[in-house]
């Protein structure tokens, strides 16, 4: 805010003394909506009473242009309804700009691991404004999830002990004691500041008395999985090769504990659980995305998948590992409430054997399946409910998306209502520009542009000592700075495509549960490819054979998950162009003050040459001419 002199000889005047202001960290805010209160999918958001987002997990950013990362241009402008696009009526957005308080619900789809998957989720939007701030907060809840709570009671030196155990954390993001305020607890951890207040070492912590509790609880009653997870361990020889590299196990109030089954350094994802993999830990924005999707498949059925950041950073298509998890819940009186999840981490060659394995076995009295995947003339195929491969017997096409595989089946598929296309939006995404050459020497190309250069350079020159290089400032600024931003940008150009923030449109994937199997037969010119599709119970995996010797690529282009371009016409541009988002303006205009002297304004007018500054460089290049 600005700030005035108030003395009373220059009050009138209004001199401006400075400019008073502070940084709120966007941490203190979201203090207001806890973490662990919100539920699995719940989260708090913050815009301005102008529509833009100050705080949201949806808001990217920074983007990466080779191996850095950079912020978008438009980074601090990136509207409500550009990540709360489901609101196509602005209802919400208009509500917070003008600083209501209210709700209101929607169903949404919310893109998941890297925009590759899709929750349907029904969700309650609470908002109300922060007084005295030009800030609204927003808080989103989930319904079916958060609105039954389990909690219990246990005595501190039982808690206490149970959380004192070397594979035990807590969300280091969340506030379960408050370790910002005295600079002697800003490098402990929480789960320190926790224990050091539960052992009286520093009374003066301030520490959430509801979330300790429900810490306290968890770490007591999961405390019997380590020794479960340390036998299993220890009945496993250590010459055999059970694939299992580490079990884990998540609950609500933010604690994880994990047990590895294999060494440290022989894991094949080392990122997992930790900070450098922020989507399979407790963050201030959002669950592990391991308990995201569990929760939203039935208690007891395992929810697989490769980590896409396993797929594209690693070249060794037998160097991999497949996620497994499921939600533990808790009935009481016919109230549900999911209380944790958990699961476990296994190669995938470990997966692959058990899986070419049980294809062999059949229900049969013979003891020999009549058709089996070894067959040359089969292809089968190990797929989740979003489309991505997790075995086939190519090895390389682990983790690839099926359509990209074979067009064909999926197509058919799709047609056959067995899984379902679903857009979605990404107003932030950022796309190849296409390149412009530009031609620093294009003023040459005609006669006019060359006399017009020389004339500008003579007129320039001739008055170059009577406004000091002003002029020839002036006029040369364009050229000169247009000349060096063609050759920046084409020196840049060379190196890396650039990118500019556009709108894109890309497909997901979804298989509905509904039809548990399907078979069909593809006509392909001068063969037919038969199939069959059938869901794997108590899993979100399906098994997919299909007939090898009929090629149909030729027919049937494959289904990609390339995102396109959102292209505006002309007309579609001048309607955004007209229909501007609400903006919120001053309320009122201060033109004018009571005590100001309106004699004092308005002085540029009355500007005038000076006469003897100006014949100074004249008289001066006269003296030197006579010389």
């Amino acid at each position: 805010m600005p700030v005035f002199s108030k003395k009373n000889e220059t009050r009138a005047e209004g001199i401006l003394l400075g400019v008073v202001g502070t940084d709120v960290p966007l941490r203190e805010l979201l203090k207001l909506a806890p973490r662990y209160q919100l539920g699995i999918h719940g989260y708090a958001f913050l815009n301005t009473n102008n529509g833009y987002i100050l705080s949201h997990p949806d808001l990217r950013p920074l983007y990466r242009e080779g191996k850095k990362l950079k912020p978008k241009p438009n980074y601090n402008s990136v509207d409500l309804s550009e990540v709360e696009w489901e609101d196509s009526n602005e209802t919400l957005r208009t509500a917070m700009i003008n600083s209501e308080t209210g709700s209101l619900s929607m169903e949404v789809k919310v893109p998941v691991d890297k925009g590759k998957r899709v929750l349907f989720l029904t969700n309650d939007y609470f908002y109300t404004d922060i007084t005295n701030t030009p800030f609204s907060l927003g808080v989103v809840l989930s319904r079916g999830h958060g609105e039954y709570i389990v909690i219990g009671s246990t005595t501190e030196e039982e808690g206490l002990h149970d959380l004192q155990t070397p594979d035990l954390t807590l969300a280091n993001e969340w506030i379960y004691c408050i370790t910002d305020i005295d600079p002697d607890h800003r490098k402990l951890t929480q789960l320190e500041a926790v224990l050091r207040s539960l052992n009286g070492e520093e009374a003066d912590l301030e520490c959430d008395t509801e979330l300790v509790q429900e810490v306290l609880f968890d770490a007591v009653v999961t405390a019997p999985m380590e020794a479960y997870w340390t036998a299993l361990s220890l009945n496993i020889s250590k010459d055999s090769d059970e694939g299992i590299e580490i079990a884990f196990l998540g609950t609500r109030a933010g604690l994880i504990r994990s047990s590895l089954f294999t060494g440290a350094e022989k894991r094949t994802d080392k990122k997992f659980l930790t900070v450098e993999d922020k989507e399979s830990i407790f963050t201030m924005d959002h669950f592990p995305l391991w308990y995201r999707r569990a929760a939203e498949h039935p208690p007891g059925s395992f929810v697989y998948s490769i980590p896409f950041e396993d797929i594209q950073a690693d070249s060794n298509h037998n160097d991999k590992v497949v996620t497994a998890s499921t939600a533990v819940t808790v009935t009481i009186q016919q109230k549900t409430a999911i209380t944790a999840a958990v699961g476990v981490q296994i190669t995938l060659n470990v997966l692959r054997s058990k899986f070419w394995t049980a294809t062999r076995q059949c229900d049969t009295f013979e003891g020999r399946c009549p058709m089996r995947c070894e067959d040359e003339t089969l292809s089968c195929y190990l797929m989740d409910s979003n489309g991505f491969l997790l075995i086939s017997k190519d090895d390389q096409q682990a983790g690839k998306f099926f359509g990209e595989v074979d067009g064909s089946v999926m197509t058919q598929l799709l047609n056959m209502g067995m899984f379902r296309q679903v857009s979605m939006y990404d107003f932030q995404a950022m796309c190849k520009m296409v390149p412009h050459h530009h031609n620093g020497a294009q003023p040459l190309q005609n006669l006019f542009s060359s006399t017009l250069a020389t004339m500008k350079w003579m007129i320039t020159n001739l008055f170059i000592f009577l406004l000091e290089f002003n002029i020839c400032g002036i006029w040369h600024s364009d050229s000169t700075v247009q000349a060096k931003t063609f050759f920046h940008h084409s020196h840049r150009h060379r190196r890396h495509e650039t990118l500019q923030p556009c709108d894109t449109e890309y497909p997901v994937f979804v298989h509905e549960t509904t039809i548990r199997e399907a078979n069909g037969i593809i006509e392909c010119g001068d063969c037919q490819k038969h199939f069959v599709v059938q869901q794997i119970p108590s899993s979100n995996l399906l098994l997919l054979v299909t007939e090898s010797v009929c090629d149909c690529s030729s027919i049937y282009p494959p289904v990609t998950l390339e995102p396109k371009e959102v292209k505006y016409n002309a007309s579609v541009k001048c309607d955004r162009m007209r229909s501007q988002k609400l903006r919120r303006r001053p309320k009122t205009c201060y033109a004018f003050h009571p005590e100001e002297n309106a004699q004092d304004c308005g002085g540029a007018a009355g500007i005038s040459p000076c006469i003897m500054l100006l014949s100074m460089p004249l008289i001066l290049t006269l003296k030197l001419l006579r010389r």
